[in-house]
C-alpha cells in the first residue's frame, strides 16, 4: 500500500488477525477490527460472524476501502458444525456484507491445507488442483470458503498461508510444546528421509496480507510461506530444546502413529469428549509428510519476506520463554 486506508480485519482476536491489525495500525492505516472473543480495544466490535447475518452487522464508521478476512475455526479438531458456522457461513455472512458496503476490496485467508492429502507433496503451486476429499474438516470447510469467496461481485484474492507460527501463536508450535511438557513427544519413524515443509512467520504473512489489500490488480490464488522449506522434526526438537524440555527418547513408527491417532479421533467424536484428543492423523501427518509450495507468484507480485524463519524462531522462543 502507498497511501493510508481504511481497513476491516475479521478474526482480530486471533493470532494472525491481531497481529495483522497491530501491523497495519503502524503503518498509519485506519483499521476496525471484528473478532468473536471480547476484548477492550478501541475500533474493536465483538461480532460472531458465524451467527449474525450481513443485515444485522453493526454500523461502521466509514466504508472500508478492503476486508481482510482472517476470522476461521482453525484448529486441528472441532466439532463440524464448529467449523461450518465458523468457516462456511461466516464466510458467505462476509460476502454479504462487503455487498452492502460498497464492494471493496476482499482478501480471504484461507489454507493451504486444502490441497493435502496423505503423502508427500512437493512443489506445489497456485494451479495444483483442490481434491475431491480433505485432509479434515477443516480443509473441506475453508476449500468451501474458498468457493463462496469467488462468487463475489468485488475485487477479491485468496491468499494460502502455510504453517504461521510466531509470538502469539496458538495452533502449531503450543500444542508441541504442551505434549513435550508432558513428556509425550516421540520421534517418528519410518521414513527414509526427514520430511520437509514451508512454514511462514506471522509478520510475513501480515504484510503480504496488506499488500494484497491494497493491489486490485493481483487476483486469484496466493500461496504465502517464507520460500525456505525446513526440517519438521528437527526444526521442532530444537524449539524444544530451546526452551529447557527433555528431547524425545521413545521412538514411534509413522503407521502406528496414524493408527492411534485414527483411533482417538474417532472415539473422541463417538463419545463427545470435551476438548480435542491428545493426536489426530492430521496433526501427525503434518509432522510426517513433506508439503512444499512453488513459491514464484508469491515473489514476483510481492517480494521476498523480510523475516528469515531462523529470526522467526528466535522470535518465537524469547516469547514462549517469557511464559513458562
Amino acid at each position: 500500500m502507498t497511501h493510508p486506508v481504511k481497513l476491516l480485519v475479521t478474526g482480530a482476536s486471533g493470532f494472525v488477525g491481531g497481529r495483522l491489525w497491530e501491523r497495519a495500525t503502524a503503518a498509519g492505516h485506519e483499521v476496525v477490527g471484528i473478532g468473536r472473543r471480547k476484548l477492550d480495544r478501541p475500533g474493536y466490535l465483538s461480532v460472531d460472524l458465524g451467527v449474525v447475518g450481513a443485515e444485522d452487522l453493526p454500523e461502521l464508521p466509514w466504508r472500508p476501502d478492503a476486508v481482510i478476512h482472517c476470522a476461521a475455526r482453525a484448529t486441528p479438531y472441532a466439532p463440524r458444525k464448529a467449523y461450518e458456522r465458523d468457516n462456511v457461513t461466516a464466510t458467505r455472512t462476509v460476502v454479504d456484507w462487503c455487498a452492502r458496503l460498497g464492494a471493496p476490496r476482499l482478501v480471504h485467508v484461507s489454507s493451504s491445507s486444502v490441497l493435502y492429502r496423505d503423502g508427500d507433496q512437493l512443489d506445489l503451486t497456485e494451479d495444483s488442483p483442490v481434491p475431491t476429499e480433505f485432509a479434515n474438516d477443516y480443509a473441506r470447510t475453508k476449500a468451501a470458503s474458498e468457493g463462496i469467496v469467488r462468487t463475489y461481485g468485488g475485487s477479491w484474492v485468496i491468499a494460502r498461508p502455510r504453517a504461521v507460527f510466531g509470538p502469539g501463536d496458538t495452533v502449531l508450535f503450543p500444542r508441541i510444546i504442551a505434549a513435550a511438557k508432558a513428556g509425550r513427544v516421540p520421534r517418528l519413524t519410518g521414513r527414509s528421509t526427514p520430511a520437509v515443509g514451508d512454514l511462514i512467520y506471522v509478520d510475513n504473512l501480515a504484510d503480504y496480507l496488506l499488500q494484497l489489500a491494497g493491489r486490485p490488480e493481483l487476483g486469484g490464488v496466493y500461496h504465502l510461506t517464507n520460500a525456505e522449506p525446513v526440517e519438521i522434526q528437527a526444526m521442532l526438537l530444537d524449539v524444544i530444546a530451546r526452551l529447557g524440555f527433555a528431547p524425545p527418547t521413545r521412538e514411534v513408527s509413522l503407521t502406528t502413529a496414524m493408527r492411534a491417532a485414527g483411533v482417538l479421533e474417532r472415539a473422541w467424536r463417538l463419545l463427545r469428549l470435551p476438548g480435542e484428543p491428545p493426536i489426530t492423523p492430521y496433526g501427525v501427518g503434518v509432522l510426517s509428510w513433506s508439503k512444499t509450495f512453488v513459491p514464484d507468484k508469491m515473489l514476483r507480485d510481492l517480494g521476498p519476506p523480510a523475516v528469515p524463519v531462523a529470526q522467526g524462531v528466535e522470535e518465537f522462543v524469547a516469547w514462549q520463554k517469557e511464559r513458562l
